[in-house]
């Protein structure tokens, strides 16, 4: 009897086992078939989860963007700070609001993924350094997902790069000694691509030693992006 007992408990144990095999099949099949249809959402859902850099976050990884396929704009940042890695919300900051300022663009437009992308060069943030500032962003996202999600985002017309790690990373050799170099030289690098300095509050002091900026780049900044958004 009681090995009968224990055949029971022995096979009912094996058939739970291929039940649960059988599940994650089906879920993964799911997962699968849910990519097929949408691969940029299935993208998404990996960078969310990825690791990379997990033993070198002092916060932990939550890796922060937004995109959707029909996005016209792309706006490629530095990395989230704090508070941006605690709300997941990506340029809800001083800075963000400094941004939508030159970009005339309230939250709502800001925000809506069906016109605007947002893929920062780190997607999680990195720390801070010894005196107190953020990190530079990880070196190991960009190289990782930037070409993967860029290539599921068909109708981007132009890219901001916003800081001097974007514009290194996308224009190479192309970029200027200086930010301010760079920045000044905005009209050879269009349609594709137009650099911002970091809207910090660190640049306000670089905004009054370069008042170009807020007289030349802003408006055609405006006007490029209001452009694509309402535009067909």
């Amino acid at each position: 009897m009681t090995t009968a007992v224990l055949g029971r408990g022995k096979a009912g144990t094996a058939a739970e086992k291929t039940k649960e095999s059988m599940s994650d099949r089906v879920l993964s099949g799911h997962a699968v078939t849910a990519a097929a249809r949408d691969p940029l959402a299935g993208l998404l859902a990996e960078v969310r989860a990825c690791r990379a850099c997990e033993a070198v976050l002092p916060l932990g990884p939550r890796p922060v963007l937004r995109a959707a396929a029909a996005a016209r704009l792309l706006i490629v940042g530095q990395a989230p700070g704090t508070r941006v890695h605690h709300t997941g919300v990506p340029w809800d900051d001083p800075s963000g609001d400094r941004l939508r300022a030159w970009l005339d663009l309230d939250r709502d437009a800001f925000y809506d993924t069906a016109r605007v992308a947002i893929v920062p060069m780190g997607f999680c943030y990195p720390g801070r350094d010894k005196s107190g500032g953020d990190l530079p962003p990880r070196q190991e996202c960009a190289p990782l997902w930037h070409a993967r999600l860029r290539a599921l985002l068909p109708r981007i017309e132009l890219t901001l790069l916003v800081g001097r790690y974007a514009q290194a990373y996308y224009l190479g050799k192309r970029a200027r000694a200086s930010l301010a170099e760079t920045v000044g030289a905005w009209r050879g690098y269009l349609p594709e691509h137009l650099p911002l300095p970091h809207p910090s509050w660190r640049t306000r002091a670089w905004v009054k030693r370069n008042p170009w900026f807020e007289a030349e780049v802003v408006p055609a900044l405006r006007a490029e992006v209001h452009r694509l958004l309402t535009t067909p």
